[in-house]
């Protein structure tokens, strides 16, 4: 599995930067693109003079079901680094429920016949929206349909509110017509109710373990029902929002919903447990902490021994969970492994927010190094922190830090992640977004030196979009206003497409124009092909013009 060198063979070093959520439009700030209305000398210059082409990053050039699905940074590093397309959780789910392969499934049926057996309760967790990117409503509602014809005793149901994925404030519009279903399929016999919730970033759904108590809070929630009780969920959403006007769904609080002083919904040893969401990065540490004897993140209480199950595997190398409805897509011969095994030194670097996306994701879906040796990883903790407080991130450590090794000479193929544009872009807080990206532009231009002077071609992409649209636009492209008639933040990803740019210190690459619609999939073949490699069978063709 070693890359062939190209004839003649005029080897390159390369630092791939990818500027996480930084698309692009041609509307201007009062839209809401906050990349348009930053001050940047140092981005703006690269994207105006230096070889600079648009890549599609969403929808079937990321392996999701339609256009019409966003891409994110899981899928968008997934595809980076393997230069192919592998359908992705959403359509893999969507075609899994369609065919009925998942209810057909030895781990649906083991879910299934433990609470029948037990006469004991299915627990349902999962973010409550259709956002497609760690989870979708409409697969919470097939398996509650499915677990009614299979007679499963009684449904209770634990809502993560989005809020992220979709716009700020619509739990309500999900959580209503919900309600409404649940109520039609109560009146012909089933025992299903919501249980407990809260905000996405307030319990449950913590990631890269940047923050357990998260974990920690909806553990007492869901499991042991411990917290501000409510007649049902509307009331909980309702009361936070009168008491709070400003909090947006995914920092609402978290809430039981009780029926004569007691939870609905408590998580007791014999039930089954399915964690919604098909998206890995938010769902490891909660299925640790269902899973895993000797855990010590937290003091779990009195643990609950119960059948549990991933919508799929959220990590194939440590098998968590040993149990998934549906499996993930087997993506092999990515760039990384190619480099590993051809002898090319790798190094990749970011802070905790997107460390996994450089390693884990980028490796597809795959744990640890492929050789040692010749790689290194390199996280920088980020701070538990709401980020529209700190835009700059980590950003100035991990330029520091590459300055450091670039300088060091020690490796061929350096790869980072700058988070900000996404993780600060998500907070829907365009000042904040602003000066984030005004502060990655000092950042770029110091790589940029440091690029110069150790000789080393910069390449400056993205994943996706998010900080290049932070208003909610109608269907005419219109800005949507509130009551007080303020443009309505937007924290979901993008549609648009990202810029893909080349800084050569010897000003010889060009880029290619003929392709039709290219896409990240041609990212892995450009990277062999500046560094002097043959495109590997298989992956989609390189960028650079002959």
């Amino acid at each position: 599995m070693q890359l062939k060198k190209k004839t003649p063979f005029s080897p390159k070093k390369l630092l791939f930067v990818i500027l996480d959520g930084v698309g692009y439009t041609p509307k201007g700030p009062e839209f809401g693109n906050a990349i348009a209305g930053a001050n940047l000398p140092f981005l703006n210059k690269l994207w105006k003079e230096s070889p600079t082409i648009l890549l599609k990053a969403h929808g079937t050039a990321v392996g999701m079901p339609s256009d019409e699905d966003m891409g994110n940074s899981e899928v968008g590093h997934n595809v980076l680094g393997c230069g192919r397309i592998f359908d992705q959780g959403a359509k893999l789910v969507n075609n899994s429920i369609a065919e009925g392969l998942l209810f057909e499934g030895k781990a649906w049926k083991e879910i299934v016949e433990n609470t029948k057996t037990k006469n004991s309760t299915l627990h349902l967790i999962g973010l409550f929206s259709d956002g497609n990117v760690h989870a979708h409503i409409d697969h919470t509602k097939s398996l509650i349909q499915a677990a009614i014809q299979e007679k499963v005793p009684k449904i209770r149901l634990h809502i993560l509110l989005d809020g992220r994925d979709v716009p700020e404030k619509s739990a309500l519009d999900y959580l209503t017509p919900f309600e409404e279903w649940l109520t039609t399929l109560r009146s012909k016999g089933a025992d299903v109710k919501v249980a407990s919730g809260g905000g996405r970033m307030t319990i449950t759904m913590d990631r890269y373990e940047a923050d357990w108590s998260m974990v920690e809070r909806g553990w007492k929630i869901h499991v042991h029902g411990e917290g501000r009780a409510f007649p049902d969920a509307k009331t909980a959403i309702e009361t936070f929002r009168k008491e709070d006007p400003a909090v947006i769904d995914q920092y609402l609080p978290s809430f039981v919903v009780e029926e004569s002083g007691k939870p609905v919904g408590k998580i007791l040893s014999g039930d089954s447990v399915v964690f919604t969401n098909f998206r890995g990065d938010r769902a490891i540490e909660i299925s640790q902490a269902f899973t895993q004897k000797n855990f010590d993140k937290f003091d779990r209480g009195n643990f609950p021994e119960v059948c549990y199950a991933g919508m799929m595997q959220y990590d194939g190398d440590l098998q968590l969970p040993e149990r998934f409805l549906v499996s993930p897509p087997a993506i092999d011969r990515t760039l990384g492994e190619y480099m590993a095994k051809s002898g090319i030194n790798q190094y990749a670097l970011s802070e905790t927010q997107k460390y996994g996306h450089v390693t884990f994701f980028w490796n597809g879906n795959r744990s640890g190094k492929f050789d040692s040796k010749s790689e290194e990883y390199k996280e920088i903790p980020s701070d538990v922190i709401p980020f529209d407080q700190t835009p700059e991130m980590k950003a100035q450590a991990i330029t520091a830090e590459l300055e450091r090794v670039l300088g060091e000479n020690h490796s061929d193929f350096y790869r980072i992640n700058f988070p900000n544009g996404d993780m600060v872009g998500h907070t829907g807080n365009y000042p904040a977004t602003v000066k984030a990206m005004e502060f990655l532009d000092g950042c770029m231009g110091r790589l940029a030196e440091a690029c110069k002077k150790n000789n080393v071609v910069l390449l400056v992409s993205a994943d996706h979009g998010n900080a290049d649209e932070m208003y909610q636009l109608d269907k005419k492209g219109n800005v949507q206003k509130d009551k007080e008639g303020k443009p309505v933040p937007k924290t979901s990803h993008t549609l648009n497409p990202v810029p893909f740019s080349v800084l050569d210190p010897e000003n010889k690459i060009k880029l290619r124009t003929d392709l039709q619609e290219p896409g990240l999939a041609n990212v892995a073949a450009t990277i062999l092909d500046i560094m002097g490699y043959e495109t590997p069978e298989g992956y989609h063709p390189s960028l650079i013009a002959k």
